[in-house]
């Protein structure tokens, strides 16, 4: 299955030069990390971190999301990336995982782990095979060009979450850590998320700083009470739970939020809101 891009020319440049010139500049953006970092090599089974990071168009998110890929940059790539996002479209099955093939960018083609996708499926009582999810999803597409700005040798598991349950996030995370065990293949999971909508920007600080703050407590139960609690328009507390019990399964304890930001702060409108973070755990 050969994944198209869906949403080059509007998220990001089509233009292969272009995108180069615009990964740059976020990085180098003002709330950026302030630098192009140069990949070191990765060794080892045991990769050292899991991610957060944004998944609107670059303008808006893009260089919040740099910190987060400045860290693994600086710690080199592993095998493979398993990107996990929300499900905008509404199109698949509850956990969708685009299971064989390669996605396409304007940067060239990533291939996808297949037996690793094929045993998450096996492994899980809920994740499926499943395209149709991914075929117009902008989560997961718009964090390849930032990986492959570095380097062309790595693979990916996308998968995209339709459900966002407490029990869907435990069995996609026993699944992936079950797997990776067995496979023994070095892996980073990526939770693509944006966080809430389309407040004020007064509104947006106040609630973002609460799931901020579960987050970086590594507490996954109190992210996603507080989620439901206080109705925090937050689209990808599942991949953010499932990286949260992933990574504490893997003895990675501890949580640092690398940034924050919100478009308000690059348009200057702050009557309507989204928020972004970046954040590793480690």
């Amino acid at each position: 299955m050969l994944r198209k891009p869906a949403v080059a020319g509007a998220f990001y440049p089509a233009s292969p030069e272009i995108l180069v010139k615009t990964i740059e500049n976020c990085f180098l953006d003002d709330f950026g990390v302030g630098e192009i970092p140069e990949l070191n090599k990765f060794e080892g089974s045991d990769y050292p971190l899991n991610i957060m990071v944004p998944h609107a168009g670059y303008q808006y998110s893009g260089a919040i999301a740099t910190h987060s890929y400045c860290k693994l940059v600086q710690n080199g790539f592993p095998e493979v990336f398993i990107i996990l996002s929300p499900n905008h479209t509404g199109f698949g099955s509850e956990i969708s995982v685009f299971n064989d093939g390669q996605w396409v960018t304007p940067l060239g083609s990533v291939n996808v782990d297949g037996e690793f996708a094929d045993a998450i499926i096996a492994e899980s009582d809920i994740a499926a095979a499943d395209y149709a999810a991914h075929t117009h999803e902008h989560s997961i597409e718009v964090q390849l060009p930032f990986l492959q700005y570095f380097s062309d040798d790595f693979k990916i598991v996308p998968i995209t979450m339709g459900t966002q349950s407490f029990a869907a996030s435990n069995d996609l995370a026993k699944s992936i850590v079950e797997v990776s065990k067995k496979l023994n293949k070095s892996y980073c999971v990526i939770a693509s998320t944006d966080l809430s909508h389309f407040n004020n920007q007064e509104k947006a600080n106040k609630v973002d700083g609460f799931v901020l703050e579960d987050i970086a407590e590594m507490n996954e139960f109190k992210l996603f009470e507080e989620v439901i609690q206080y109705n925090i328009t937050m689209c990808g507390y599942g991949p953010v739970m499932t990286t949260i019990l992933v990574s504490k399964m893997t003895d990675k304890t501890d949580c640092e939020i690398l940034a924050y930001g919100t478009s308000g702060d690059v348009t200057g409108d702050f009557t309507s809101v989204v928020g972004y973070a970046s954040g590793i755990f480690k």
